[in-house]
């Protein structure tokens, strides 16, 4: 779906994501909530939205999907064009038609730094939902308020992850670079799938690999015996991606 701006659209540097700041997250064990205190959008050097509508009030477009308040404000959030101006609900609905089936998931016992990394990544590859396992507070800045328009499960621990998998038919991949582990360049991805990161360091638990039909691990050449678990968890999207995604509906 294209959005076409009538002519007279101007664009703008934003400032509007430097006054928003970045709340932690009181957190306990229990569903993820819309609500929950989380990073915004800040102020990025270079950052371009779009401003007001031209022509006010009596040339905005008609769709539900529109928000008035950035129609008349201007929008600045980190979204793609086809979504300026559109309500969060409506973005929302429209990735969640247009998700892959496969989903992400993190094991969060400690507090691990690059959920929000991960949450990003997946929304850009249109994952169908993101899994926090264990620890429900996590590190929102780095997700750029993308966690919004993605699904966010929250389970206490890898059975409930496991639970979860079984009711939706969904294989769970696990991506370490431990003995045993097929190499992601040449494995078959499931189609339908979770793929379950662990954490910075000490990687996935003995759970995790129990609950895994497949374990995976990144072909590395250097000296570092790993990579980061943002960066790993973006490779391994990408992997899918490459493998199932109609590369057609790409923005």
């Amino acid at each position: 779906m294209d959005t076409h701006y009538p002519d007279g659209i101007t664009t703008r540097f934003s400032d509007a994501w430097a006054r928003k700041a970045a709340a932690p997250d009181a957190g306990h064990d229990g569903p993820v909530e819309e609500s929950a205190p989380g990073a915004t959008e800040w102020a990025v050097p270079g950052q371009v939205g779009v401003g007001p509508w031209p022509g006010g009030r009596g040339v905005w477009p008609a769709a539900d999907r529109y928000d008035p308040d950035l129609l008349e404000h201007g929008d600045t959030r980190n979204v793609v064009s086809t979504y300026r101006y559109w309500r969060r609900d409506a973005v929302a609905a429209d990735l969640a038609a247009r998700a892959h089936p496969f989903h992400v998931a993190i094991e969060n016992f400690g507090h691990d730094h690059n959920i929000g990394t991960v949450v990003r990544t997946a929304n850009a590859f249109a994952a169908a939902g993101v899994h926090i396992v264990g620890r429900r507070r996590w590190n929102r800045r780095g997700a750029m308020v993308t966690d919004r328009y993605l699904d966010v499960h929250h389970h206490a621990d890898t059975a409930g992850l496991a639970a979860f998998a079984a009711r939706h038919d969904l294989a769970v991949v696990a991506v370490d670079n431990t003995p045993g582990a097929q190499r992601l360049e040449t494995a078959e991805l499931p189609r339908r799938c979770v793929l379950l990161f662990g954490e910075e360091g000490p990687g996935i638990t003995e759970q995790a690999r129990e609950v895994a039909a497949l374990t995976v691990s990144i072909a590395q050449f250097g000296s570092t015996r790993s990579i980061n678990a943002g960066v790993a968890a973006g490779i391994a999207m990408h992997a899918w991606i490459r493998r199932h995604a109609d590369l057609a509906a790409a923005w």
